[in-house]
């Protein structure tokens, strides 16, 4: 039985190629069809996620993608973006058009390559993926475990959204510089990694998950938090309902599609986010549009599960909604928004995370990477549950990490006077790898 399977499976991906040979992919750029924008469109055989796999190499790029038209009925897949570069000027790079011509044309792999998350080993890294319930100190306690474990944190990314919290974190070892290997020590830092998340809260699970895989980071962190059920609403949420996006789902009935529609904020990765979801979800985007080009975004998508199925209850419709507004809801931050750049070292993620939360700062969202010995860090900031940081606050910063190179920039108003309240919420707490140069900027971010 497992031979016929295995057979009939290898012929199913034998079928694909063929069909991607007798029709291979097709990429137009145009730079002179659209006043404001660089035009790219892709035709190519239809498969079940190629239109996340098309976007988030767009988005890969940092590509702003202002308006698009989705077409996907029958074997054929259709898609027209107007996207600009993040100054919102046409994409004119050479290396950045060729590399769009690559991975999206004839020559392209991208009808696996992406599906496959976290199964491509690396001997560069150890990737730590974490999922647990956000409290006062996480942050605090999960970098002292693994500076006490002699890694070093190269890349990392962090979100927290309705009191979770997941990571996705790229170690090394701190004699060798290289991925950690031994069973041993993996199973120790995965038991010693999953205690610290565990903490004394039962009624919400924590997982860690240590291996050699390579993933991309922004669906996994999707994928782990939708598993987590972050979009599940404790009772005692009183956040403004106006804040949230505005989705909803009817069936067409004629047609046998579900139509969902979000109007929301526009900002970076929006498109990459809502789509990830989708199709995580196992629905067919099979129609869509997209436009992006006002301070609001309105999307428009065309669905049925794979199974073939419109929604085909109340209660599936209300968690559709409930995922795509977590969707956008976690990688959007507001408050202090906080910039380092420096040489790396080991230790820092431990000692700058203390700081902060002796400085009782929320850190709800945080990008941690680093290049040839190079740390460029990202992290967005808030006072104790939720407010904005205080003046005092500041100063006590610039005191521990060097007024010198400390430097405030945005609103004054999103600035309030000292308080001497003490803190009652902590989210992530901080996430930094460096200490030479810190460029703080006070914005409301939605990248």
């Amino acid at each position: 039985m497992e031979v016929n399977m295995s057979f009939s499976h290898d012929m199913d991906d034998e079928y694909e190629k063929l069909i991607r040979r007798m029709n291979p992919p097709r990429v137009v750029i145009d730079n002179d069809a659209c006043k404001n924008a660089t035009v790219i469109r892709v035709d190519s055989a239809n498969k079940h996620g190629i239109l996340l796999e098309v976007v988030q190499i767009l988005t890969d790029l940092n590509l702003i993608i202002l308006k698009a038209y989705i077409s996907s009925d029958g074997g054929w897949f259709m898609d027209v973006f107007n996207v600009t570069d993040q100054d919102g000027n046409k994409v004119t790079d050479e290396g950045v058009l060729d590399y769009i011509r690559k991975n999206l044309g004839p020559e392209s792999c991208f009808s696996s390559c992406l599906r496959s998350v976290g199964v491509k080993p690396s001997m560069d890294h150890t990737a730590i993926e974490l999922t647990g319930c956000d409290r006062p100190g996480l942050l605090s306690e999960v970098s002292a475990v693994l500076t006490h474990l002699k890694c070093n944190v190269v890349n990392a990314e962090v979100w927290t959204h309705n009191r979770r919290a997941a990571a996705v974190m790229q170690v090394t070892d701190e004699k060798t510089g290289a991925a950690i290997t031994d069973p041993e020590r993996l199973a120790g830092m995965k038991q010693l990694l999953c205690n610290v998340l565990k903490g004394s809260n039962k009624s919400r699970g924590a997982k860690t998950v240590v291996s050699h895989g390579a993933t991309h980071t922004g669906r996994r962190l999707h994928q782990m938090m939708f598993a987590d059920r972050d979009y599940e609403r404790a009772d005692d949420d009183v956040s403004d309902e106006k804040q949230r996006p505005n989705v909803s789902v009817v069936n067409w009935y004629d047609k046998d599609y579900s139509v969902v529609t979000i109007r929301s904020k526009d900002r970076p990765k929006l498109l990459f986010d809502t789509v990830c979801t989708l199709t995580d979800m196992q629905y067919v985007v099979f129609h869509a549009n997209i436009d992006a080009e006002g301070p609001e975004a309105y999307q428009e998508y065309y669905i049925r599960h794979i199974d073939g199925s419109p929604v085909k209850s109340d209660a599936e419709r209300q968690r559709v909604i409930q995922c795509l507004e977590a969707a956008i809801e976690r990688r959007v931050s507001e408050g202090l928004k906080l910039e380092l750049c420096t040489t790396d070292r080991i230790g820092l993620l431990s000692d700058v995370t203390r700081i902060f939360r002796e400085n009782s700062l929320t850190v709800t969202r945080a990008e941690v990477t680093t290049k040839a010995g190079k740390a460029v860090n990202t992290f967005y900031v808030s006072g104790a549950s939720g407010c904005p940081v205080d003046t005092k606050t500041i100063e006590s910063i610039r005191q521990a990490i060097g007024k010198t190179i400390l430097k405030v920039k945005g609103s004054p108003e999103e600035l309030k006077p000292g308080s001497h309240e003490s803190p009652t919420r902590f989210l992530f707490g901080g996430l930094f790898k460096s200490r030479s140069f810190v460029n703080f900027g006070l914005v409301r971010s939605y990248s």
